[in-house]
């Protein structure tokens, strides 16, 4: 990779723009960049980092910190361009930071995006554009020089001071610089991963354990007494020898039950036969007190039986003449039903002759009969008659109902002549109505369309008269924020040339003895200088600096919100205006809205009755038809009344003369056949009473005769004696069953007499039931005990085995992942440099880097010889020190004395050159990582002042020869000899409007 040309605008300390020509520089192979210290040349190192990566080195890389020049001005946008060859291809690379610039309209700033572009040359010499993509760039410049910025930072643009603190660090501090330069993040994410896997695999046994001791306190739970026999495992989870101990100790649990079980089989047959034996000699007492029992219950029975005896007799004889009795129960049931008949068909015809007339309260029932034919043939001539009454009647009611249609017409026919008399009035009203509702309409909607922009500039004149006092404050807060931005930057500039000058008593007062200095690098400071009246130190210039940038910060606001109200308020003013030559005011605009307002209400409320005049139009039109179908209706039916009227006058004038003769004396012939009705149905009852209580009569006399021949047939005297000793089927029932009852117990009774057993049983002792049952009780309940035992020895030996087989597969299953995890803690251990395996007790990690360091020691010595005069020589160590772990130590050899001692013993002009061929030798390094990239362009900055003639010639000499193969090396200082013995030279200078280059070829 090599520079040819850097432009740099508003960068930094550099207001305007400056151009380097690395080109020019590169030629001589060996070039200075000098200038005082605050002037800037380390600025155009980091111009050359931004080009390439977009972001300056990390240390000046802070929150907040902007890249744009302080000297520039405002309408001078911050840009950097860099054009370099890399990878055989000449590239042009622009990048400008996030920054404000002014608007392009009216006053105020806007803040503009970051940009990139890059630029191809093609052999004919033109520029071809690759790309504008931040991202697209970053990736192509780094995979062509194939270096991340920090590899850049610490390969390209050496930083010896950085190099010097590598000599004197730790093994820590040392770990953390070539693991960001070698990029050993994969072998520090192997350890992770090995450590997480670790973790995860011991998380994965603990569980498996836990889950074996779960089972293990199951197995004592359900071992009971069993289990205490051997104490149980005390090994934890994670621990070795877990699954043996639990295995071993659940093998005796299962020994222990199975003998408690077999015990309890033995108590349980001994509990069986005592339960059996029990069992029955309580059998034997029950049955000797059941037959003595029954004997006595026999005794007793025979006594009640035969004070019952008697009882039985009478209930038998009872019986017996009751049975005779009934042979005579059904004449007697027809005598009293012959009885009742004829009381009811005398009770008949005493009622219905007291309805008879006087003169026919004893005549038969063939003169009743004669007479009733007689009146229903006069009752069928009067059925014509009474037909045309009732056709008379109705002709009344159709002449009543024409009458009442004819009066309801003729108010139709007033109430439609009333309306239809103003028709033509009301339909001019209505038509006139709607016509001036649709002129109200389309004068509403003129008004709208005027009232709607003049309500928008009504509200914009408000606007522009208010924003006007929104611009004074606003200009009045800008004059004050300008004028406070200008004095907090006069104090700075101030404050800061003051400390500038006093900047050597700054430094010295940091300086240690026996320490290096960290401007010359020499480890003696005979004559250290003193701060001087009104010195000034670092923090009250950045204090300084900070209330600065606050002021800036507040007027850079201050004129945004100008701008933006000055903007608002010119939009109102010009909607406030509108198509108007002048500006109306408010008050001329709130009378035109107003006027408006007003006109558009009222043509609004004309036009809102648009349809209700059209709807009312129409039922008027509606109305107006319907009265004039109405009064022609009601006409028509008028002449269809009078025919019908004439028609049925002339009916009934026929009817009348046929109803007088039919009805006779009576008011009507409906009334004469209702009276001739009533007759024949009276004497149609009366001849069927008088028929009916003979009948009744003669009934009652044959029963008689038939229940005096029944009586004396079944032995009794009279009919009255019979009736007396008849009993119904329910007493006869209960007779009998009271006698069945009687012999079936003397039956029973009798048969336990002949019980031999019985007989025997009652002249043994009493039997002693209670004292049996007591007994065998209590072996019931010995032999339940003995169960229940036996059954809870083998539930827990069923258990202890269940448990103990869960416990056997879970030592199978876990015995992969035991494994698995030694496997895993064994590489974890191993690369963490925790295993007694690792003898240097090395991470991963550590021992790359350390065989990276071992090939910078080696690249490093090879320069650091000849910058000696072969006395020093760098080798790696890989010896602890202390209690910190190997991999990272760096000795010196002194070929002068033969001894080794650590780089931290060196001195400032030693240390320097030291550091210098280590960096150099990074640098190698470095570069064949990133592929062998080829770096023609490399920058050393600072350290120079600790060096004497000789060795500085001798550095120097190294440092011309890396000008090998058209490379080129610029050194960064500010030594005032290395002007003399470097022609080429880029000089920074600083002035109080910005820093200026100036290249001395």
């Amino acid at each position: 990779m090599r520079l040819h040309r850097l432009t740099l605008t508003a960068f930094g300390p550099f207001g305007a723009t400056q151009e380097v020509d690395f080109d020019a520089l590169s030629s001589a192979g060996l070039f200075l960049l000098h200038g005082p210290t605050g002037a800037g040349k380390t600025s155009v190192l980091d111009a050359v980092c931004y080009a390439l990566y977009g972001a300056v080195p990390g240390a000046r890389q802070s929150p907040g910190a902007t890249l744009r020049s302080d000297h520039a001005p405002a309408d001078l946008p911050t840009e950097v361009l860099l054009e370099l060859t890399v990878g055989g291809r000449r590239l042009e690379v622009t990048r400008s930071p996030a920054q404000p610039r002014p608007k392009k309209r009216g006053g105020g700033f806007t803040q503009e995006k970051a940009q990139s572009r890059l630029r191809e040359r093609d052999p004919k010499g033109d520029w071809r554009g690759l790309s504008k993509s931040h991202q697209e760039i970053g990736e192509e410049l780094a995979q062509l020089i194939g270096m991340s910025r920090d590899q850049f930072c610490q390969v390209v643009l050496l930083p010896q001071g950085d190099f010097a603190r590598f000599l004197r660090s730790d093994a820590e501090a040392r770990g953390k610089l070539l693991g960001k330069l070698f990029d050993t993040r994969r072998f520090a994410a192997v350890e992770e991963r090995l450590a997480e896997l670790r973790r995860a695999a011991e998380a994965r046994v603990k569980s498996g354990d836990e889950q074996i001791l779960a089972l293990a306190q199951r197995i004592a739970q359900a071992g009971g007494p069993a289990a205490t026999e051997a104490a149980p495992p005390t090994v934890r989870a994670g621990e070795p020898g877990l699954a043996e101990a639990v295995l071993e100790w659940a093998a005796i649990a299962r020994s222990a039950a199975r003998e408690h079980l077999d015990i309890a089989h033995t108590v349980v047959a001994e509990a069986e036969n005592r339960q059996v034996a029990a069992r029955r000699a309580l059998d034997a007492e029950r049955e000797l007190a059941r037959l003595q029992e029954r004997y006595a219950e026999t005794l007793r029975r025979a006594e009640a039986l035969e004070e019952r005896r008697p009882e039985h007799d009478r209930c038998q004889e009872q019986l017996e003449r009751a049975r005779k009795a009934d042979r005579v129960a059904p004449a007697l049931e027809l005598r009293e039903e012959a009885e009742r008949a004829y009381r009811v068909a005398s009770d008949v015809l005493d009622r219905t002759r007291e309805r008879l007339p006087a003169e026919l309260a004893d005549s038969g029932a063939d003169r009743l009969a004669e007479l009733e034919r007689r009146f229903r043939q006069e009752l069928g001539t009067l059925e014509a008659a009474r037909k045309a009454e009732v056709r008379s009647a109705s002709i009344d009611e159709e002449r009543a109902r024409l009458n009442r249609d004819a009066r309801a017409d003729d108010e139709i026919v007033r109430e439609a002549d009333a309306w239809l008399a103003g028709w033509d009035t009301t339909r001019a009203e209505l038509t006139q109505r709607i016509e001036t509702a649709q002129e109200a309409a389309t004068r509403a909607e003129q008004l709208a369309g005027q009232l709607a922009p003049a309500r928008l500039r009504l509200d914009a004149a408000r606007r522009r008269d208010a924003l006007a006092t929104d611009v004074q404050d606003a200009r009045e807060a800008l004059a004050a924020a300008r004028e406070r931005a200008l004095a907090a930057y006069e104090s700075w500039l101030g404050l800061r040339e003051r400390r500038l000058r006093d900047i050597a008593a700054e430094l010295a007062a940091g300086l240690v003895a026996g320490e290096p200095c960290t401007v010359c690098g020499s480890a003696e400071h005979p004559a250290p200088a003193s701060p001087g009246d009104g010195h000034v130190d670092r923090a009250t210039e950045e204090k300084a600096l900070a209330v600065h940038r606050s002021a800036e910060e507040t007027r850079t606001g201050a004129e945004h919100a100008l701008a933006l109200v000055r903007e608002r308020q010119a939009a109102a003013r010009r909607e406030a205006q509108g198509d108007d030559s002048a500006a109306p005011t408010v008050a001329e605009l709130h009378s035109l809205v107003d006027r408006l307002s007003g006109d558009h209400a009222g043509a609004h409320r004309l036009a809102a009755g648009t349809h209700a005049a059209r709807e009312a139009l129409a039922a008027a039109e509606r109305e107006h038809a319907k009265r004039v179908e109405q009064r022609q209706e009601a006409r028509n039916r008028a002449a269809a009344r009078t025919s019908q009227r004439e028609a049925l006058d002339r009916e009934q004038a026929g009817l009348e003369d046929q109803i007088t003769a039919a009805r006779g004396e009576s008011e009507s012939v409906a009334a004469h056949a209702d009276r001739l009705t009533r007759r024949v149905a009276l004497l149609a009852d009366a001849a069927e009473a008088v028929r009916a209580e003979q009948d009744a009569a003669q009934r009652r006399k044959e029963a008689d005769d038939r229940l005096s021949d029944a009586a004396f047939k079944a032995g009794f005297d009279t009919p009255q004696a019979a009736a007396a000793t008849l009993l119904g089927a329910a007493a006869q029932r209960d007779l009998q069953h009271r006698i069945d009852a009687w012999q079936a117990e003397a039956a029973a009774v009798a048969d336990r007499r002949t019980e031999r057993d019985a007989r025997e049983a009652a002249g043994r002792p009493a039997a002693q039931a209670a004292a049996a049952e007591s007994a065998h009780e209590t072996a019931e309940w010995l032999l339940r005990e003995a169960a229940s035992a036996r059954a809870a020895a083998r539930d827990r030996c069923a258990e202890l085995d269940r448990l103990s087989g869960r416990a056997a597969e879970e030592v199978r299953r876990l015995g992969p992942v035991r494994q698995e995890y030694e496997r895993v803690a064994r590489l974890a251990g191993l690369t963490a440099g925790t295993s007694a395996d690792n003898e240097r007790k090395m991470r991963l990690e550590a021992y790359v880097l350390a065989a990276r360091l071992e090939q910078v020691a080696a690249a490093a010595t090879a320069r650091l010889q000849r910058m000696s005069s072969g006395r020093y020589t760098l080798v790696h160590s890989d010896a602890r020190t202390g209690a910190r772990r190997a991999g990272l130590g760096l000795h010196v050899v002194d070929a002068w004395t033969g001894s080794e001692r650590d780089t931290a013993t060196l001195s400032g002009g030693e240390t320097f050159f030291a550091s210098l061929a280590l960096a150099l030798g990074l640098a190698d390094v470095v570069t064949e990582e990133a592929g062998g990239v080829r770096l023609d362009t490399l920058f050393i900055d600072e350290g120079f002042g600790s060096l004497d003639d000789q060795t500085l010639d001798e550095v120097l000499d190294v440092l011309d020869s890396l000008r090998e193969r058209d490379r080129s090396v610029g050194i960064v200082s500010h030594v005032a000899d290395l002007r003399r013995r470097i022609p080429a030279r880029l000089e920074v200078v600083k002035d109080r409007h910005g820093s200026t280059v100036h290249h001395r070829l």
